[in-house]
């Protein structure tokens, strides 16, 4: 098994390329090892001192580390955590814990106006930022105010502010006049 490695945006977050399947479909965000429980394959990863977060996308794998400890250091105990979990024929969560990709729910008088900002998002936006290992789901929208979450690479990315209020907020803007502002949200 060869694993690729990618740089991100984020340079406390690498992203991992085991060349097959890592979910089925949607995302899973793993941002302590508490939150790992249901993920045999997040809490190899977690075992790894220096790790701080776990994301899971489709074919991918992205890891944050702490901040004061150096790449070299637990890229290759991280490289063989990744392949031990593969060879071990064990699942990657146990259970029904990933997240379909999508974004929460919304009805009401602004139904029409958050379809146009979850397609817009769903084809223009999620693509490029699971490029970088990280997603974006949306969370709401309220007089003009567009709230997304960040995960993955994303979260905590020096660029991150950038990203939304450059990007997807002129994104969203120039399609849909009624969007005013792009905030982000916590977990």
């Amino acid at each position: 098994m060869f694993i690729q490695t990618e740089s991100t945006p984020n340079p406390a977050t690498l992203k991992f390329l085991p060349g097959q399947t890592v979910l089925d479909m949607g995302t899973a965000d793993f941002p302590s090892a508490e939150a790992a429980q249901k993920s045999p394959l997040a809490r190899r990863i977690f075992a790894v001192s220096g790790v701080a977060g776990v994301f899971f996308g489709t074919d991918f794998v992205t890891v944050t580390k702490a901040a004061d400890v150096p790449w070299e250091h637990v890229k290759p105990a991280i490289l063989g955590a990744i392949m031990e979990h593969y060879q071990s024929g064990a699942p990657v969560i146990e259970g029904d814990g990933a997240q379909p990709s999508g974004h929460a729910a919304h009805d009401g008088p602004d139904a029409d106006i958050v379809a146009q900002i979850k397609e817009l998002l769903d084809t223009r936006v999620r693509p490029a930022v699971a490029q970088d290992g990280g997603d974006i789901t949306f969370h709401g929208f309220d007089r003009g105010v567009v709230y997304l979450h960040m995960q993955g690479a994303c979260a905590g990315c020096p660029s991150s502010t950038l990203t939304l209020k450059m990007g997807i907020e002129n994104l969203l803007r120039h399609y849909i006049p009624e969007v005013l502002e792009v905030r982000p949200v916590a977990a």
